[in-house]
């Protein structure tokens, strides 16, 4: 049951972190067990997630060189099993969200139905699979917020708008060049030469929109003369790597998954996230 939660992908619910550090709240005690609070809801919510897609997609996991290996498409986990746990798990976390902050919860819920929506129609949907993956990107940030009371800065929420798409572009782009549409009907409505423009021109968007955000009076007027400017070639490394994940490595079961275990990557984000807390928190 742990291992179709997918605990190695809770790393994507970082994002509700993220107005906790950009909010100069990371020492803040009472912030600081709420975020991490609602942090662990996402990881619960969205490896219920997991469990829900897994069961609806079975029969083509079954026929996935990678996933087929996985617990409910192998059989090692029965359906009715995993299905009982996320009927449990689901009301449970969003009641705790609710005592929470009940904003959060309705985030926290906005996320959950929007991810139903996703295994059971916008998947099927070109171009809306990804925008839906994005949209919950963007419900983390903004339930990072709601859950410790801080404006949702625009800029915070763009900058994540885009590089979800990019990276979920990024993710159909590999998955076609792999299996074409084998394992995923909505590939037959993809072509490499259409992704391959889309991931290069939302790379250059989102490093040029956080570049304009650290020049931007909302970065002025919140963090004085922070030098956020110095962090820009720390973005601009993560996406380059992360597009050499993507066409070097066609084995790979996501490049998602790839950029987790690569060390330059990993190396290059924990670097950026150092030096802006540092710019932030010092400098700010």
């Amino acid at each position: 049951m742990l291992k179709t939660l997918r605990p190695k992908q809770w790393i994507k619910n970082g994002a509700v972190l993220f107005p906790l550090i950009f909010g100069q709240l990371l020492f803040d005690l009472d912030a600081l067990w709420r975020a991490f609070a609602a942090f662990g809801l996402f990881c619960l919510v969205s490896g219920c997630v997991y469990v829900i897609n897994d069961i609806v997609d079975v029969e083509k996991d079954r026929a996935h060189p990678k996933k087929k290996h996985r617990p409910i498409p192998s059989g090692t986990l029965p359906p009715k099993v995993a299905r009982n746990f996320t009927i449990g798990a689901v009301p449970l976390a969003l009641v705790a969200a609710f005592f929470l902050a009940p904003w959060y919860a309705a985030a926290l819920g906005g996320y959950f139905t929007l991810n139903i929506l996703y295994c059971f129609y916008t998947k099927k949907i070109p171009y809306l699979d990804v925008v839906s993956i994005a949209t919950g990107f963007v419900l983390r940030v903004l339930a990072g917020a709601l859950v410790i009371a801080v404006p949702a800065s625009p800029w915070l929420l763009i900058v994540t708008a885009l590089l979800a798409m990019f990276l979920g572009f990024g993710k159909r782009a590999h998955e076609l060049a792999q299996s074409g549409a084998k394992t995923r009907s909505v590939l037959a409505h993809y072509s490499e030469g259409a992704l391959r423009w889309i991931l290069h021109t939302l790379a250059l968007l989102t490093a040029v929109v956080y570049g304009l955000y650290t020049q931007s009076d909302h970065v002025a007027a919140t963090f004085g003369d922070a030098p956020l400017i110095y962090t820009l070639p720390f973005p601009i490394i993560g996406i380059l790597r992360f597009i050499h994940l993507v066409t070097s490595r066609p084995d790979a079961e996501s490049p998602t998954e790839e950029m987790l275990k690569d060390w330059l990557f990993m190396g290059n984000f924990v670097i950026w996230l150092v030096i802006t807390v540092a710019v932030l928190y010092w400098f700010g």
